[in-house]
């Protein structure tokens, strides 16, 4: 029997901050293949964490473009993500938070019917426009994710 594929998807400095334990410890199991995903939503910030930490990412989307709008940016994201789900074939996929580089993962696995896992789950606002747009993109993820691990 394979080792079921586990892929970390993450594009911002608290994201990966709060990843690095879930893919240590996902590691040390050692039953899984674990890659890790980074779309580098927020690149200069996610690079100093990366560095300090010592991960190297297994696939770097470098997404942002100056000037990205977020309709422009979920676009690539939904493409570029999908095309990396395609190539890696995730039996479950693991994200953290409300940002568009989550609910675009989340959507990217749901189209593909793989598994989504969603850490940092349940936070609402109660307001779909604050905070803009996390808020909309946690309560897309929701539906979409079957596990949830919350703060």
């Amino acid at each position: 029997m394979s080792r079921p594929r586990i892929l970390v998807i993450f594009g911002t400095r608290p994201e990966a901050i709060k990843l690095f334990p879930v893919i240590a410890a996902l590691r040390a199991h050692g039953g899984m293949d674990v890659r890790t995903c980074v779309t580098a939503q927020h690149r200069r910030l996610l690079d100093q964490v990366l560095e300090i930490a010592g991960l190297s990412p297994d696939i770097d989307l470098d997404i942002m473009e100056p000037g990205q709008t977020l309709d422009r940016l979920t676009a690539r994201l939904l493409v570029a993500l999908g095309e990396v789900m395609d190539r890696e074939r995730p039996d479950r996929v693991i994200v953290q938070g409300d940002t568009t580089t989550v609910m675009a993962a989340a959507l990217s696995a749901y189209y593909r019917k793989i598994p989504v896992s969603h850490v940092e789950a349940g936070l609402r606002s109660g307001d779909i426009y604050q905070p803009w747009p996390e808020e909309i993109n946690r309560r897309m993820v929701a539906p979409i994710a079957d596990q949830h691990f919350a703060p």
